[in-house]
């Protein structure tokens, strides 16, 4: 069938994001590790110059990898390695705020990527969403609209990225727990022999993908997770991530759990790996390769087998080798180049004329009459070559470039230079380098309708360092920087629409603004690379950089975004629209709110006018609902200027030891009018945990909360409070708790209230006896969130009063019921629910209570940190139930 141009554009453009991806740290928006630069990355280009093997991980979620595998196989061995997340954890908990779901999954993306340049490895994503714990794949599959959505973008990576070896992390049985964990691996193992058949997902080969047969397939957790040994007849391949790698200075697992440190939001900042002997193994479960195996069915490389030399790759040309008779000569002259650099006290030549010859071979092979499906073969692995060798050559020179915007440095990271569309600014680029080299050109390589014009090229320091500035002006239709992947409803979606096809399983859309320079030494060509930068203010670095990004001129938001009021609320509320500035305004602009029907707001409009770019303004409105009946509505900000409306409002994601993105959402507020019963005289206090929106939604409604510190509880009067609640996770991430735990079970037996909320700490919950009477705490949790509920004691006055609860009061919950329930208590609790997930045990300890003392004291599992902000009324009439004494 012949292919459509539009077809193969996007195959084309596919496989050239995959090539450019290759060892990432030549043209990133972050600066290399150390041991990515200078003469540690040369010796590391170079173990990677020695090998074609290309490995591909998969696994379901951020910190599911197998680091010290990923970092032996990338830094060790030097094989070309990807890892293949299915989501971003956006339905998981946050260890270090209360950003839930998709600006989660961001944050989680930028800490992934980060953890990323320690295995050095590249990143790929499906489409799919965690949608927080399922027990079994069958639930998954079901959820993401079964399972061929989640399949065909597996295909896709590795039709794309044509792995040698594919590893799932998990083995796909009840073994792995998770049932995303389960799925991931069914969908490798399905994925080894569906990527290589073209009547599996067509509409790919129609786009102009190849099929692409990998030749091993390895299942994970064999053994279990951190065993220490393994039943021989469990395992093909026994790696020890626990060896020291000289180039490292550390062993391959330690390296790894420095870049696993940066999955702040998973609580791994302080988990540590001894050295020593660590062991990871993989069974090997499809092949269609024979590979050499000892006595006891053991390989000693996932690679047993498969020829992964340079000149191996000439077998791709299988029958069609009369078509490109001198690709294996020219392959071994390109190993020699290899070798005679690793042995020179001068490798920039023999690496240089390496380049030279991959770039000549691969026009080469464009050029030739070999099949498509031999020419992306040998393309993929030959401009994997062509980074290398391009930054291995850079490492010996020491040869760089920076490209800056021409802008004042920020005041903040929230703040800083964003390019807006029909925008024209300066840009300034420069090389330096340790060695003599002779800039010949430095270029912007820009988005398609982006203009440049160079002002200046000249020498500083002739043959060592050198500087030229371009005038750029955007795009009227440029896109903005944001992710290419969205959801209208995180709440309910599962599965993400994918905006440009073109960045279809890539962590995010390339930056805009890159940068190249062409350098001379001893006539022969080198290339570096470097990705446009702006400057702002850090407090922990004193200065950080991130990538030049596009973005409206006006960013546009409602404070706060969702908004929770009590049918007995009569009058009006106040709604806030937050207005940050890209551009000076020449004329006033007029911003207005989109009302359900029969609502109003004062003033209906209001003029806007910014004096300089970076502005921020506030501006108030007093809106009155039509009438205050229990129901779901939505109002919208909208600003007018230039003759056109902009709704958009951007957050930046970004912390001092990752990278930056932005999260983008309309500028609209989720109002929830609840009948529910507040009494008049409640006083909170609340002590936070992890971090949640609960208190905002009990202010809405009326209710007074003060925060409470820690470190106060001993000194402030506690009585003053009706009720103190703990925040989720609050005695696993607020370990002074611990220490004050008595005084707060002091204020229950003066006659106070304590709801304590979640945990995830269960042995250390267990074994420091927190509560008043015996209880064992349980990861037991009820995923399915539409699991009906029994009201065990529905005549208790917890049930009762101020509000009446029913089964009605369980509809319309979000993502799960509740989790880490009690599963043993001392008889001095009453349970007063139960729910349970299809076809498990009834689960009584997601609420119990006991009397203490004078007091109340309440444990609660439900979900009530994800039902409150998402405005779920029985959920918010429920909760003011646990807070009334």
């Amino acid at each position: 069938m012949k292919k459509s141009a539009t077809g193969q554009a996007v195959a084309c453009l596919l496989i050239f994001l995959v090539a450019c991806a290759a060892q990432t740290q030549s043209v990133s928006a972050v600066e290399p590790l150390p041991q990515d630069s200078g003469a540690a990355g040369l010796k590391q280009s170079i173990v990677r110059l020695n090998t074609t093997a290309r490995l591909l991980q998969v696994v379901a979620h951020p910190d599911d990898e197998d680091g010290g595998m990923l970092t032996l196989e990338s830094r060790g061995k030097g094989v070309s390695t990807a890892l293949l997340t299915l989501t971003r954890g956006e339905g998981g908990q946050n260890k270090v705020g209360s950003n839930l779901f998709d600006v989660l999954g961001v944050l989680r993306t930028l800490e992934l990527t980060a953890s990323d340049r320690y295995y050095g490895v590249e990143q790929r994503f499906t489409r799919v969403s965690d949608f927080g714990f399922s027990k079994n794949p069958e639930e998954t599959f079901q959820k993401w609209h079964g399972h061929d959505v989640a399949l065909a973008d597996v295909v896709r990576v590795i039709r794309t990225y044509r792995p040698d070896v594919v590893i799932p992390r998990f083995s796909g049985t009840d073994r792995d727990g998770h049932g995303h964990h389960q799925a991931s691996s069914l969908l490798a193992q399905e994925a080894f022999r569906a990527a290589a058949d073209p009547n599996r997902f067509p509409e790919q080969i129609r786009e102009g993908l190849q099929p692409w047969q990998a030749k091993k397939l390895y299942v994970g957790n064999v053994c279990g997770f951190g065993a220490s040994s393994c039943p021989p007849e469990n395992y093909t391949v026994r790696l020890n991530t626990g060896e020291q790698s000289p180039l490292l200075g550390v062993t391959y697992v330690q390296f790894a759990m420095e870049g696993l440190k940066h999955q702040l939001s998973q609580g791994a900042g302080g988990w540590s790996v001894d050295s020593g002997p660590h062991y990871t193994y993989y069974k090997l479960a499809d092949s269609v390769v024979s590979s050499p195996k000892d006595k006891d069915g053991h390989e000693k490389d996932f690679f047993d087998g498969i020829d992964v030399t340079l000149p191996g790759l000439a077998s791709h040309l299988g029958g069609e080798e009369s078509r490109m008779p001198a690709l294996k000569a020219t392959l071994i002259e390109l190993q020699r180049k290899v070798d005679e650099a690793a042995k020179s006290n001068d490798p920039a030549q023999p690496l240089l004329t390496g380049l030279e010859i991959t770039r000549k071979l691969i026009e080469d092979v464009r050029q030739s009459s070999v099949s498509q499906r031999v020419k992306d073969a040998l393309l993929v692995d030959l401009q994997t070559k062509q980074t290398q060798f391009a930054h291995a050559a850079n490492c010996a020179l020491d040869m760089q470039l920076r490209v800056t915007v021409d802008a004042p440095t920020a005041t903040s990271p929230d703040e800083g230079f964003m390019a807006v569309p029909g925008q024209t600014f300066s840009v300034t680029a420069e090389t330096t380098s340790t060695r003599r080299a002779e800039v010949k050109q430095i270029a912007l390589d820009l988005p398609v309708g982006w203009k440049s014009k160079q002002i200046s090229f000249r020498a500083i320091s002739d043959g060592q360092q050198y500087q030229a500035s371009f005038q750029v002006t955007v795009s009227d239709s440029a896109q903005y920087t944001r992710p290419y992947w969205h959801r209208e409803d995180p709440e309910s979606e599962t599965v993400f629409s994918v905006n440009d096809a073109s960045y279809a399983t890539l962590a995010f859309p390339p930056v805009p603004v890159h940068a190249h320079a062409i350098y001379d030494t001893n006539g022969k060509d080198g290339t570096v690379r470097a990705v446009g930068m702006t400057k702002y203010k850090e407090s922990e670095t004193g200065e950080g950089e991130r990538a030049i990004a596009v973005a409206p001129p006006f960013s546009i938001s409602i404070d706060p975004a969702t908004e929770a009021i009590a049918t007995s609320q009569k009058g009006s509320t106040d709604v806030t629209v937050e207005i940050s500035s890209n551009v000076a305004t020449k004329s006033d602009a007029t911003l207005r709110l989109e009302l359900p029907q029969g609502w109003s707001a004062e003033p209906s409009t209001q003029p806007v006018r910014f004096d300089r770019a970076g502005e921020s303004k506030s501006f108030k409105f007093k809106v009155t609902p039509h009438e205050l009946r229990e129901g779901r509505h939505q109002l919208q900000a909208s600003l007018s200027y230039g003759g056109k409306s902009y709704n958009l409002g951007y957050s930046v994601v970004t912390r001092h030891d990752l990278d930056t993105f932005y999260y983008y959402q309309r500028a609209v507020q989720r109002v929830s009018i609840v009948d529910v019963k507040v009494p008049s005289d409640l006083k909170v206090g609340y002590i936070m945990g992890a971090g949640d929106d609960i208190p905002t939604v009990l202010r809405q409604i009326g209710i007074s909360v003060t925060p409470i510190a820690v470190e106060n509880i001993g000194k402030d009067n506690l009585s003053n409070y009706g009720t103190i609640v703990l925040g989720i996770r609050a005695y696993d991430t607020q370990k002074d708790l611990i220490s004050n735990n008595k005084k707060l079970l002091d204020y229950v037996s003066n006659g106070g209230r304590l709801v304590v909320q979640y945990n995830t700490s269960v042995g250390d919950f267990n074994s420091g006896h927190y509560t008043p009477y015996p209880a064992q705490l349980s990861r037991a949790r009820v995923t399915v969130e539409d699991a009906p509920v029994q009201i065990l004691a529905p005549q208790d006055r917890l049930m009762q009063f101020p509000n009446q609860i029913t089964s009605r009061d369980f509809e319309g919950w979000v993502q799960e019921r509740g989790l880490y329930f009690m599963d043993n208590w001392d008889n001095q609790y009453t349970p007063l629910l139960a729910c349970q997930d299809p076809g498990e045990p009834l689960q009584k300890g997601g609420l119990v209570r006991a009397k203490y003392g004078k007091g109340t004291y309440i444990y609660t599992g439900y979900a009530f940190f994800r039902q409150l902000p998402a405005g779920v009324p029985g959920a918010i009439r429920l909760y003011v139930n646990l807070l009334t004494p």
